[in-house]
This record gives structure tokens, sequence and C-alpha cells, in this order.
């Protein structure tokens, strides 16, 4: 028959091993859950142009993590959209955040992409600006406007004149009109075009002028300092080309993970910094 001290010896042997059993199973958990996070997180390159939209990709970072989606961005930076698609097309990149509708179908169009937009993103307002006047009904017959030389942004500028009333489009959907698509001019106005970064330059020799939102900033300007902007919402077809996408290679177009982040992006911390950053965000959230 076993002793008190003999029992007392075997309780404190079987806690000693209990204790050790339950430290193992912790750290092996611990382990396994290091292991298996580790094996489920994903880095996706994320390819954009210039610094404007940090903020942005700041907050996505930010809602992907409370999400614990296991989903690390790393961003890749371009001065020019042009060689931000060729390293989405050579897989250098997973996906872009920079372009527009228009850009996108003049790349593919140029150089055979096989990109899909997987979500909206917002709007640049594209304005017209004016040291002369304060609204469009003072602008008289012969009164010179500058509008951008580029493909893009002429038309997208004729747009903007369609939409103030002072000239009158043949069809104001279409995607790149030129001064060859504008059926009527009320207004009698002058049309001209510029290199888009020295219009607000001109301003003091023209009426008005259309540039593009950076270089308003660049100036010292804000977008609100316009004497016209269109109201654009997000079924507006006319401005439609000009929406800025997220894009990915299309054999990649169902990718769960780039969903995900589009997701991410879609919320209301992001809307708002847009709206902070002049932008217009073109999503529900």
């Amino acid at each position: 028959m076993a002793t008190k001290k003999q029992t007392r010896a075997k309780h404190q042997l079987f806690a000693l091993l209990a204790v050790i059993l339950a430290v193992v199973l912790v750290v092996a958990g611990i382990n396994i859950y290091r292991n298996a996070k580790a094996g489920k997180e994903q880095t996706v390159t994320v390819g954009l142009v210039g610094n404007s939209d940090d903020a942005e990709w700041k907050d996505v970072q930010a809602r992907l993590d409370e999400e614990h989606a296991n989903i690390k961005l790393k961003y890749k930076t371009f001065q020019d959209g042009i060689y931000a698609n060729q390293a989405l097309a050579n897989h250098e990149l997973d996906i872009t955040a920079f372009q527009h509708y228009a850009f996108l179908h003049q790349e593919e169009k140029e150089k055979g992409y096989k990109f899909t937009p997987i979500g909206e993103t917002y709007i640049s307002p594209l304005n017209l600006y004016s040291q002369k006047y304060k609204s469009v009904k003072d602008f008289k017959s012969g009164d010179k406007v500058a509008i951008p030389n580029n493909t893009t942004n002429l038309g997208r500028s004729l747009k903007v004149l369609d939409s103030a009333g002072l000239i009158k489009l043949k069809d104001n959907t279409k995607a790149d009109p030129t001064t060859d698509d504008i059926a009527s001019n009320p207004s009698g106005i002058d049309i001209e075009l510029n290199d888009p970064a020295s219009i607000i330059n001109l301003l003091p020799d023209y009426a008005g002028g259309i540039t593009n939102t950076n270089f308003i900033v660049d100036a010292g300007k804000k977008p609100e300092d316009a004497i016209y902007a269109p109201k654009l919402k997000p079924g507006d077809a006319s401005f439609k080309p000009y929406v800025n996408i997220i894009v990915a290679n299309t054999s990649d177009k169902d990718n769960k993970t780039f969903r995900k982040i589009v997701e991410a992006y879609h919320t209301q911390t992001v809307a708002k910094q847009l709206v902070k950053d002049h932008n217009i965000p073109m999503f529900k959230y």
C-alpha cells in the first residue's frame, strides 16, 4: 500500500507533466498559427503614377489589415503610365491604378495588351478657368479658349465646353471627340490647342482655359476656382471614358485577392480622402 508521501509525490509528478504538456501545446499552437499566417499572406504589387494617391492606398492597406485579409500591398511608382502598362503586361505588376478608360483603350489598341478593368476609383475634375470672366455667360464671339492638345484631354475638354453650352458636339458620348466633331459653336469662341501644363499661364491672354487638376494645384489654385465645372455622376455616359480604374491582366480578372483589394478601396474612408484630394469617387460605399 502506498504511503501518503508516495501519493503526494505521484500527484506532484502528474501536475508537473500536465504543465509541461500545456506549455508544449501552446508553443505548438503558436507555431502552427504563425506558419499558417505566413503561408497565406500574399504580396500584391500595385503600379501607380506619381504619389498623389498615396493616402488612398494607405487606407486600403489599413482596411485589409483590419479584416485580417493577409494581403500585403507593395507599390511601384512610375512617372509615365506607358511604362506602368508595360510592366503589367510583363507581369512585373499584379494590378495598376492610375489610368482611365480612355487611356486604357488607347494603349490596348496601339499595343495589343490584354487587360481588364476590375474596379472603378475616381474621376479628376477638368474644369474651365478664367481670369477675365466669372461666368460662361460672359464669353463673347472671338474670345480665345485654350484646351489641351493631347488626344484624351482634348476630347474631354470639348465635352466640358459642350456641357457648358459654349459649343455643341455631334455626340457627347464619343470617347475622344476632336474639333471635327463640333456640330455648332453658338458662343463663337475661338478654340486653341496648347500644351496642358502651359494653359494656366496663358490665362491672362485668353478668355478661358481648360487644364488638368494637378497643374491647377501646382499653380497654387484649386478646382473650386473654376468658373465652370461639369456635374459628374457615376452614370454620366459622356464622362465615363475618364473614370480612373484598377486594372489587371485579363488572365487575372477573376483573382479573388485582387477583388478583395477593390472591395477595400470601395469604402467611405477612401471616398472621403478622394474628396479631400479634389477627386470625385465613382463607386458606391
